[in-house]
């Protein structure tokens, strides 16, 4: 074969498109005026095999405040009456999300209905009200009113309960900030008694769509930082080695154990009638994919997660990585034994998973509501006369 031909192949295997052929759906974990009036999405599509989007208060905050893109429509809101931030924003928000949920439409069509959706999610002062998010999240469906979008709601313990009384209304719902197993099981469950209730109902099961945002990088980063501390405080060199051995490991193992709850429950004779019924599993999502540490394999968090019935959500740079130098393989079964190991060997360190989950999910709640607060700053900021 000649050499140049075959490089030209190499080059146009696309290690992002790739991993459709490994049951794993890419989104993107961005949303920018210009990437929907551009055609950039649209090129994601194509050439990509992008599949979704995920949005957030912290990405809407950048684009509004960090580009022009939104000067026509902060203008038009400027100095209407009875306008509170919290509704300009909205405003803007929702019509980014139709506008990329009209552009995925197709996906969602030639997927039946798997993937082509795109994320909003709910106040993130309301992570604690449970009766607070459900209203807010049948707010939100109405306001965009479009099949293929999905309403983030936190997976605290207020935000699961809203979040399977949501599923057994018929509306499709992207459970954020996970990242305890236990806490991912019990999403998992109540998505099935969600199904099943809305099943009762007489309602279209084939229509409902969920993800289980599972975060990993943050998982990394807080732990490293114990084990660091922890280190510079031992004397024992065996347990020096040991803290830093466990560096940069246990996000991923605590990710590949929480699939395996996900074959588990999915795999269930419960929830076998309800997949007779053309009820969709609730796909794990990996979140948090990008790498904090400049130590660390930029793309570790998409190579090391690959399986079926997935989806990564990736942002622009570290989706530009993995397309360039990206190596598919089914790794998310891969020595589950050493995942396993790797979470005991934590726990005999000294360092509590649970206290590092909770810890996290609370962290998580206080930033996105910070973000939202700098949101809604910007864009008061952009519509006063």
């Amino acid at each position: 074969m000649n050499p140049t031909s075959t490089l030209e192949t190499a080059k146009a295997v696309n290690p992002v498109k790739e991993l459709q052929k490994f049951g794993q759906s890419v989104w993107l974990d961005y949303i920018r005026r210009d990437l929907l009036t551009g055609g950039e999405l649209k090129r994601l599509i194509e050439e990509d095999g992008v599949r979704g989007m995920t949005s957030n208060p912290a990405i809407f905050e950048k684009a509004i405040a960090d580009s022009k893109l939104y000067d026509d429509i902060l203008a038009s809101l400027r100095g209407k009456p009875g306008l509170s931030p919290t509704a300009c924003y909205e405003t803007i928000a929702i019509r980014d999300i139709q506008d990329a949920a009209d552009i995925l439409r197709g996906v969602y069509q030639s997927t039946q209905r798997r993937d082509g959706y795109v994320s909003l999610e709910v106040s993130p002062y309301l992570a604690r009200e449970t009766k607070a998010t459900i209203e807010e999240a049948r707010r939100l469906w109405k306001a965009v009113g479009r099949e293929n979008i999905m309403i983030k709601v936190p997976g605290t313990r207020e935000g699961i309960p809203a979040f399977q009384h949501l599923i057994s209304e018929g509306i499709n719902i992207n459970v954020t900030l996970l990242f305890s197993r236990q806490v991912y099981e019990q999403v998992a469950e109540a998505y099935v008694a969600g199904v099943e209730q809305l099943a009762a109902k007489g309602g279209e099961v084939a229509k409902i769509a969920s993800v289980a945002s599972f975060f990993i990088s943050r998982i990394d980063t807080l732990v490293d930082s114990i084990a660091e501390s922890k280190r510079k405080a031992s004397k024992d060199a065996a347990e020096q080695q040991k803290l830093k051995n466990i560096e940069g490991k246990v996000a991923v193992a605590n990710g590949k154990l929480a699939y395996q709850s996900y074959q588990r429950i999915f795999g269930s004779d419960l929830w076998k009638k309800l997949a007779a019924r053309d009820a969709k599993t609730q796909r794990v999502l990996w979140a948090s994919t990008s790498t904090k540490n400049p130590n660390y394999n930029d793309v570790m968090y998409v190579e090391e997660l690959i399986g079926p019935e997935t989806v990564n959500t990736m942002p622009p740079n570290t989706l530009e990585a993995y397309r360039d130098h990206g190596k598919p393989r089914t790794s998310l079964t891969e020595d589950l034994p050493g995942a396993e190991r790797t979470m005991k060997e934590l726990a005999q360190l000294g360092i509590s998973i649970d206290e590092v989950t909770d810890k996290l999910t609370q962290d998580g709640v206080r930033l996105f509501a910070e973000a939202f607060d700098k949101l809604l700053a910007a864009v008061e900021k952009s519509t006063q006369a």
